[in-house]
């Protein structure tokens, strides 16, 4: 992970996160089943994945403080944690999130199995994550939510 890559952001807050859940690629799913059903023999041991790439997060963020960019009190967010997979579950926080609007560009890769998926909510901002590397959703009290709020302050370089 760069913190750097901060500079990708189009908002920074903090809030806590709400109705956070995984939304499930079914389009995935169907093509799984459809090539177990095709050869058999190669599936006997193979049960469905847990997840697939295209599988993603949604959840709210209820805004307490805004560090860059506009942000209304609440947030619909989405979180493609594609290289690692999303977890069942989050705690509420507090976090300090960096988001990005998903037509924005993404930073870099930072490892050299990066994978990419376009957004599949293209409205709706994203949790920032540079392929292959953490996302930008830290703890609020945390050693990097500290160092960003830092960076965040300094003015920015043109």
């Amino acid at each position: 992970m760069d913190l750097d890559d901060v500079q990708y952001a189009d908002v920074v807050v903090v809030g806590r996160v709400s109705g956070y859940h995984i939304v499930l690629d079914p389009i995935a799913r169907e093509r799984f089943k459809s090539l177990v059903a095709k050869h058999p023999g190669l599936w006997k041991s193979t049960k469905e994945p847990s997840g697939f790439l295209t599988d993603y997060a949604r959840f709210k963020i209820m805004v307490d403080e805004v560090l860059r960019g506009n942000a209304p009190h609440e947030l619909s967010v989405t979180w493609d944690n594609s290289t690692f997979g999303e977890p069942e579950s989050i705690p509420s926080g507090p976090f300090l999130v960096a988001l990005r609007d998903p037509s924005a560009p993404i930073p870099p890769l930072r490892g050299p199995s990066a994978t990419g998926v376009p957004n599949l909510e293209p409205g709706t901002l994203t949790v920032l994550q540079a392929p292959c590397s953490r996302a930008f959703l830290f703890e609020v009290d945390s050693q990097e939510a500290q160092l960003l709020r830092q960076q965040l302050a300094r003015p920015q370089q043109q």
